[in-house]
């Protein structure tokens, strides 16, 4: 304690600084991946698709991501040996900031979409085992995640299978494919206003109920979405009807080009909807990794003890926003190139195909409970609008190098942060 005592401005000063480089490191490489596919099928600039991110990024990071935080991410170590010691957990959170900053700024170099969450939980289990105790680490919940590899892009991919292959059956492979689209894109604006709803319910407001005293069950949630679904479906019926077919007509010579022109319009409308939910979802929700150590970090440095729980102050989310939004406007556009043109092409339909797939993939397991990857989920789902098209659709080298990113992640953020952990703790000492 007199460690934390002493140097308390110091710690809280680095600790701030390798806060704001995680949060950072989520903009530059997670945020860009989901922005991806909005920018490689073209419905978004990348300048646009940045101020998307940057906006609804930031308001589900600093207006949704602040419920009472556990101080250990994801609960994967038991800090009951650190109750007389609470140094070592300061340090080794430092460390782990540290580690998976310095991760995902390489892997934003590499142009790799690599888990944050898989990257914070490497760097803790990392400190924990070495630092502390192989015992400390709840290594049952460690194999869950390690679980979520494999979960994450067969669920995600298998559902934007299907959904591409919908669209191609329903609409692309007729011969008047806009009327076709009139007729049967209302059911996918549906699905689009549903599948939102649920994702911004579950994942982004979910600390907003909690604080405003409300509990909606899973079932509560998904009658309001059902009904965000039909109205969403309705207004896009409306303006369907105005959309007129520009398009040379039937009987001439038109190419395959203008024949699906208006088609992906309607589509690159709808991947806007897609890209703003998801990112409100996705600030909300993995701002976490970043500012969640922080705030043990805090609470332990204010209080001298740790504690199982502890309040975010609202100036570790501002800081936590601030560094996402910086991250993707300045390193962002590597992985967006990567997840959005290098691993297969796309277009409005196969972007609008994947995102909602992952989409789906994120209800499906906030309803069952599987440990699933936002960016695993994501590079699932555009690998299953690729195989949809066959294989000869999808850049295999890229994929090889994606699957050993993840494959590396683990470790890399294990041995940053024993590496970092037994630095800090040098400096430190008496």
């Amino acid at each position: 304690m007199t460690i934390i005592a002493e140097h308390g401005f110091l710690i809280l000063s680095l600790a701030c600084a390798f806060g704001f480089f995680m949060a950072w490191g989520i903009g530059a490489n997670d945020v860009a991946n989901a922005m991806g596919t909005s920018v490689g099928s073209k419905a978004l600039t990348v300048t646009q698709a940045i101020m998307i991110a940057m906006v609804f990024e930031f308001l589900g990071a600093y207006l949704a991501g602040g419920e009472v935080t556990s101080t250990i991410r994801k609960g994967i170590i038991d800090t009951d040996s650190l109750n007389t010691r609470p140094e070592l957990l300061v340090f080794g959170m430092m460390a782990a900031l540290l580690a998976a900053g310095t991760w995902l700024l390489v892997a934003s170099i590499k142009g790799w979409p690599v888990s944050t969450t898989h990257t914070i939980v490497g760097a803790i289990v990392g400190f924990a085992a070495v630092g502390i105790s192989v015992d400390a680490v709840y290594w049952s919940k460690v194999g869950k995640i390690v679980a979520s590899w494999v979960v994450s892009p067969i669920l995600a991919g298998s559902i934007s299978y299907a959904l591409f292959k919908s669209v191609q059956s329903l609409i692309l492979n007729h011969d008047d494919p806009f009327a076709r689209a009139k007729r049967f894109i209302p059911f996918y604006m549906f699905a689009v206003g549903f599948l939102m709803s649920m994702v911004t319910m579950l994942k982004g407001l979910k600390h907003v109920f909690k604080d405003a005293g409300m509990s909606m069950s899973f079932g509560e949630c998904a009658a309001y979405a059902t009904l965000v679904g039909v109205i969403v479906a309705g207004i896009g019926m409306v303006f369907l009807r105005r959309i007129k077919d520009d398009s040379p007509p039937a009987g001439q010579e038109r190419d395959r080009k203008d024949r699906f022109a208006n088609v992906e319009r309607v589509f690159a409308v709808l991947m806007v909807f897609t890209a703003c939910s998801m990112a409100f979802a996705h600030g909300s929700n993995d701002v976490a990794n970043a500012v969640g150590p922080l705030a043990a970090i805090v609470s332990i440095v204010n209080t001298g003890t740790i504690t199982a729980k502890s309040i975010m102050p609202s100036w570790i989310l501002l800081l936590g926003g601030a560094g996402i939004v910086l991250g993707l406007a300045t390193y962002g556009f590597r992985v967006m190139a990567t997840v959005g043109q290098k691993i297969t092409m796309l277009t409005p339909s196969r972007g609008f195909a994947a995102e909602l797939g992952a989409a789906a993939t994120v209800v499906t397991a906030s309803a069952t409970g599987l440990p699933i990857s936002t960016t695993h989920t994501l590079v699932g789902a555009v690998l299953g609008v690729g195989f949809a098209r066959g294989i000869a659709a999808i850049n295999l080298r890229v994929v090889g190098n994606i699957f050993m990113s993840w494959l590396v992640t683990l470790p890399a953020g294990a041995g940053l942060s024993i590496l970092f952990f037994f630095m800090l703790k040098g400096m430190f000492s008496d």
